[in-house]
């Protein structure tokens, strides 16, 4: 017989069900009893930690912006300078949904609408985006005055080029952070730039600025730094530059002028160049300093450096004879040419036809170091140490098991590479009466006497056999300047790529130096492969270097020379 179960009565569960009770009650009040403990610990025995609990969520150290210093020309006018702009920025999380705020905000901005929903979706799990970078300070408050939530501004400065793209390649360009990114803007970026300072602010849940407590650490402006450039002198040159490379259909060109008595450049030039203040369509080829980057065969205006070396011989005076018959010479199986049969010549007559043969046979009498000790010693072959980025070294290679015809080739201007600041310096040792100059793009406030490269008695001697070359009907004739003596020295070479020497590409080149008198400046022009009959650097570069040079020294209040009769 089966035994049914019995259902518990009432006065038998009641016991059971307060003893749950009583176990749940117990846990509650346990719980509570632990909550307030940790309460009065934290506001009693350990307070600091909700007060830093509580500050890390308003207080903010913010860095303070310093202002880059102003770059400038020699006499105070501004070439790099830095105004105040705002940056707004978003948290995405917190803009409006509404979709005619924002289209309010995108127009405001100036943006397309699908744009800006675009880059909000793509920052939609961040809490910063840009809206928009570097706005005029009334520009963005026009924005901030909608009042639409998670909107912010951020203040900066941004870099304006008063001169745009006459000093461009020179003074270079900073990035949108305001960072050196080319030419002295690089070179001298941590000058410039200064040390940001240290703001403790309180801001509120969103982000908003609250109040301004109190200074960290204040921000140190950076440097302002003076050029040797003097402005009037770049603008002019940058103008008859661009004007001779559009003239001949060139490639391009670079023109550097040197002070004689100190080595500061005065001016230093490019074409092509670009906008700095607009870099939307920036032509690659010119962002380069090519005036100090770029290295290339001089050819003939080399003449008068190698003659140098060797009029300090025994073995060449101002008297020697060279006969350059029959226009031409074979040296290891190559022929070397004049333009014509110039016959017997003296050092000034192979300087003044531009003798090739005549230099050749020069050469051939020396060691086979002198013409290379010269060029060393006027510093080619190494960097001009100025400090600016990518100077070139140029090419002078070292004079071992040399044959002869590199040896002649590199007494006229070939199997060596120079830049345009390379040669313009050498030439500042014959204008300054044997004695280089450093060159400096930096006002110099205590000028140096420079180093004793050639004699002075060759100096002398050569300045004179250059000033032949700038007369009327000789090779130099369009470089004359009315009023001034003038001594320079013609050059056309060509071009070499890849494939070998050019035919129909040249470089067409003058350095010259005046006034011969009392040597003021020194000048360099390059015209890069002018297009057409006219390519001799008697035609091209020579009249850039009269219309420059002319109006320089008018502007720099020379006098004109005392006509004197040439030796």
């Amino acid at each position: 017989m089966t035994q049914s179960r019995q259902t518990p009565t009432r006065a038998e569960v009641a016991p059971m069900g307060r003893g749950r009770y009583r176990f749940l009650i117990g846990v509650v009040l346990i719980a509570l009893a632990a909550l307030v403990g940790r309460i009065a610990y934290l506001n009693v025995i350990d307070r600091d930690f909700l007060q830093g609990q509580g500050d890390a969520r308003t207080l903010r150290v913010e860095p303070i912006d310093a202002h880059r210093g102003m770059i400038t020309d020699r006499h105070g006018d501004p070439l790099a300078i830095s105004t105040p702009v705002v940056s707004l920025w978003a948290n995405p999380q917190e803009l409006p949904d509404d979709d005619i705020q924002r289209l309010v905000l995108a127009r405001a901005l100036g943006v397309d609408l699908d744009s800006l929903d675009a880059r909000i979706q793509r920052y939609r799990n961040h809490e910063f985006m840009y809206l928009r970078r570097r706005m005029t300070p009334d520009a963005a408050q026009k924005v901030l005055d909608l009042q639409l939530p998670g909107v912010y501004a951020q203040h900066e400065y941004k870099r304006y080029y008063p001169s745009g793209e006459v000093t461009a390649q020179l003074v270079g360009v900073t990035n949108i952070d305001d960072q050196g990114q080319e030419g002295l803007e690089l070179a001298y970026n941590s000058y410039l730039s200064g040390e940001p300072g240290k703001r403790r602010v309180l801001k509120d849940r969103k982000g908003r600025l609250v109040r301004d407590l109190h200074l960290l650490k204040e921000a140190k402006p950076g440097g302002d730094l003076t050029l040797s450039i003097d402005l009037r002198l770049q603008y002019m040159a940058y103008r008859e530059l661009k004007a001779a490379v559009d003239e001949h259909n060139a490639d391009g060109g670079t023109l550097v002028m040197m002070d004689a008595h100190t080595g500061e450049v005065l001016a230093m030039v490019n074409s092509p160049s670009y906008n700095p203040n607009n870099r939307t369509d920036i032509d690659v080829d010119g962002l380069r300093n090519q005036a100090i980057t770029d290295a290339f065969e001089p050819g003939s205006v080399m003449k008068p450096l190698a003659m140098s070396a060797a009029l300090e011989t025994d073995k060449i005076t101002p008297d020697t004879v060279i006969d350059t018959s029959p226009g031409y010479t074979r040296v290891d199986g190559y022929t070397i040419n004049d333009f014509r049969n110039y016959g017997k010549l003296k050092p000034a007559g192979i300087l003044l036809h531009s003798s090739n043969v005549g230099m050749t046979r020069i050469a051939l009498q020396l060691d086979d170091d002198t013409i290379w000790n010269r060029y060393q010693a006027l510093g080619l072959g190494k960097a001009p140490e100025i400090g600016f980025p990518g100077e070139a070294e140029g090419s002078l290679p070292a004079p071992y098991n040399w044959s002869d015809s590199k040896r002649a080739t590199m007494a006229y201007g070939y199997g060596v590479a120079v830049s345009a600041l390379q040669l313009a310096t050498a030439y500042t040792a014959i204008a300054n009466d044997g004695r280089e100059l450093s060159p400096s793009l930096l006002k110099v406030s205590d000028p140096q006497p420079g180093k004793p490269v050639i004699k002075p008695k060759v100096a002398h001697e050569l300045l004179g056999m250059l000033e032949h070359i700038v007369q009327p009907h000789a090779g130099g004739s369009k470089a004359m300047v009315p009023g001034y003596r003038i001594a320079g020295k013609t050059g056309t070479v060509r071009k070499v790529e890849s494939s070998g020497y050019q035919t129909t590409a040249y470089r067409s080149l003058f350095a010259g130096i005046a006034p011969v008198s009392d040597p003021r400046i020194v000048t360099v022009v390059m015209i890069d492969n002018a297009r057409g009959q006219e390519y001799y650097g008697g035609l091209v570069a020579a009249p850039v270097f009269s219309r420059v040079v002319g109006k320089a020294l008018r502007l720099l209040d020379v006098l004109p020379d005392k006509k004197e009769a040439l030796p």
